[in-house]
């Protein structure tokens, strides 16, 4: 079934019937079966229109402004002072000039007359279906909305323009009613210009009346000092023999034994060794999202082979005795190191980020130099062809949970003198590494994230890549090797079917949502419905994305859930992560829904009424 070109709500142009007038309307409905669009007029008139004679606003030429408000006897003025200063040889003589001007004249008075015995009753007619059967996706963290605000101020200004033009020569208001509409717009452009300079305010991001997030200046200072400090004081914690609340805070270790050369220097080993795997020619090259500038960035696909030369050099060096615990052996050792790195990377980000075209800033950016440091400046960082947010996403982070992992799996065994590793063990490692593949097999969908398109990169990404994924995300296991947990196999059969479903709803949604978005025509997705939106986009009302508006959320969240189960029930500790899991995707929602509110408007606010249900289905 063809696709419905304008959405509801949406204000066009619409040819008033049995003329070739066209006249402001507002879309209230369209029919699917007779594709037919019920339109309303400015004084209220309903009326049914085909496609074909229905035109947006931005098809219309705009007219200077001054043509347009100038009076006719002062336009004939101008133009005998032009015939007085030359005449063209292809120009006709003055009297066959005059007779064409009287022609016209008498056109134009036949229109007038035309307008003036045109009857305006009103017809209300049923509203059609709204909802088509199409192919979309009711997400936009992954599809922010490049649109910057003062390019909106900007259309707004150019459409009211246009609309005065329009008015002007054809109007359904009385001109008393359309006096009134003029000095409104005219109050609108007064107050978005009425600052000075405002030229450059436009090209600038305008970012002066943004709402911050995360608690603005304050919230951020309090993130950056905080969590850092947090995430020692919780290693700490864990590697106690009673890790109970009752026993905070635990005892804090020296200098000695928080800071090692050596232990930087491998870290820093590391990270190069992963920047050298991401620069190799294998894999394919993809696109991202059109820019502010329309144009597309071109990035490596390459996640898969660096995990499995990694995999290589790490299994070749335990063949040649390299000692895997020597990571938990000096594991804050490394997690500090990893904080150094990451605020000096910020550091060095926000100083790049100062001499970079406006166009290259991140639309979360403020102007308050302390928000930007920590929401990231700079939207895509690049070194040349490396690009660094894109790598520190998925690589030295992710790879690196999964090493930590197998170094824990192996302390375990050392430690507890294990002939093999604990069944609670194996799950962690075996459920988390899962994860990890996953998402290095499907590299190529963190390009349409909110962390790539939307975020810069500064102290948030960088912290959150580099520091709290490979030693957060590991917690549980970091916990098993000092508090061994004997589980029955019942129980495991429980903790495998609900990682298994956890994993089907977060697979089955994401896919189902790239598959659109590489081939929205897809036959296979023909049987889902969408809600069309004035950005030209769709928003899913069926399959995963019709069940609740984040299925991916709720299958991330079952899956954390079955990651700390293993680890019993004597402590609370290993349930950290799923619960500081649970309130990031909460709050991770609630930007998403700032954004599709803002960027769908109506079509948002319908969607939500067919998907009332944001994360937990009759919940929440």
């Amino acid at each position: 079934m063809p696709s419905r070109k304008f959405a509801d709500g949406e204000v066009v142009r619409g040819r008033w019937p049995g003329s070739s007038l066209y006249y402001e309307v507002e879309i209230l409905s369209h029919d699917s079966s007779s594709q037919l669009y019920t339109v309303k007029y400015i004084d209220g008139t309903e009326l049914e229109l085909k496609e074909n004679d229905i035109k947006p606003l931005t098809s219309f030429r705009q007219r200077k402004s001054a043509s347009s408000s100038s009076s006719p006897s002062r336009r004939r003025g101008s133009r005998s002072r032009s015939r007085s200063r030359s005449r063209s040889p292809g120009r006709p003589p003055k009297s066959s000039r005059r007779s064409i001007s009287a022609s016209h004249q008498a056109e134009v008075k036949e229109t007038k007359k035309e307008i003036l015995e045109v009857k305006l009753t009103p017809l209300v007619l049923p509203f059609g279906n709204s909802i088509s059967r199409y192919n979309g996706e009711p997400e936009c963290i992954e599809r922010n909305d490049v649109l910057q605000p003062h390019r909106r101020v900007q259309e707004k200004i150019r459409l009211s323009q246009e609309s005065d033009y329009t008015s002007a020569r054809h109007s359904l208001h009385a001109r008393r009613e359309e006096a009134k509409f003029k000095e409104m717009d005219s109050k609108e452009e007064k107050a978005a210009l009425k600052e000075p300079g405002s030229s450059r305010a436009f090209e600038s991001t305008a970012t002066v009346t943004k709402d911050l997030e995360f608690g603005g200046v304050p919230g951020v200072c309090l993130l950056m000092l905080g969590l850092p400090v947090f995430l020692v004081l919780l290693l700490l914690m864990c590697k106690q023999k009673d890790p109970s609340l009752l026993n905070f805070p635990p005892p804090l270790p020296t200098w000695y034994e928080l800071w090692e050369p050596k232990v930087f220097g491998a870290y820093l080993l590391w990270f190069s060794l992963q920047v050298l795997f991401s620069l190799l020619p294998i894999g394919k090259v993809v696109e991202g999202t059109p820019l502010v500038d329309g144009r597309r960035l071109k990035y490596r696909i390459n996640g898969m082979y660096a995990f499995i030369l990694t995999s290589v050099v790490v299994g070749t060096s335990l063949y040649w005795g390299l000692d895997l615990c020597y990571v938990y052996e000096h594991f804050l050792q490394f997690a500090l190191g990893a904080i150094v790195f990451s605020v000096a990377l910020s550091v060095f980000l926000y100083t790049r980020s100062l001499k970079v075209p406006r166009k290259e800033l991140s639309p979360a950016s403020s102007g308050n130099a302390i928000y930007d440091f920590f929401i990231g400046r700079e939207l895509n960082p690049r070194i040349g062809v490396f690009d660094l947010k894109y790598f520190c996403e998925l690589r030295p982070g992710l790879i690196g949970w999964a090493l930590i992992n197998l170094a824990l799996l192996l302390a375990e065994m050392k430690l507890q003198h294990r002939a093999t590793p604990s069944l609670a063990m194996i799950l962690v490692n075996s459920f988390q590494l899962l994860y990890v593949v996953d998402a290095l097999w499907n590299e190529e969908a963190v390009l349409t994230t909110m962390d790539i398109i939307h975020d810069g990169f500064g102290f948030m990404l960088a912290f959150g890549d580099l520091v709290w994924v490979p030693f957060i995300y590991s917690f549980q296991a970091f916990y098993l090797v000092n508090h061994p947990s004997e589980i029955s196999w019942p129980f495991v059969s429980v903790i495998i079917a609900l990682k298994v479903c956890g994993y089907v709803i977060f697979r089955c949604a994401n896919s189902q949502k790239n598959a659109f978005r590489k081939n929205p025509t897809d036959p296979r997705l023909a049987h889902l419905k969408t809600i069309h939106t004035s950005t030209g986009k769709n928003l899913l009302v069926s399959g995963w994305w019709g069940f609740v508006r984040h299925p991916n959320y709720l299958g991330d969240l079952i899956m954390a859930l079955a990651w700390s189960l293993p680890c019993g029930f004597n402590h609370i500790l290993p349930y950290f992560y799923v619960t500081y899991f649970t309130m990031l995707l909460i709050h991770r929602e609630a930007r998403d829904e700032h954004h599709c509110k803002k960027k769908y408007g109506l079509a948002w606010e319908k969607y939500c009424q067919r998907v009332p249900y944001r994360i937990f289905p009759y919940i929440y």
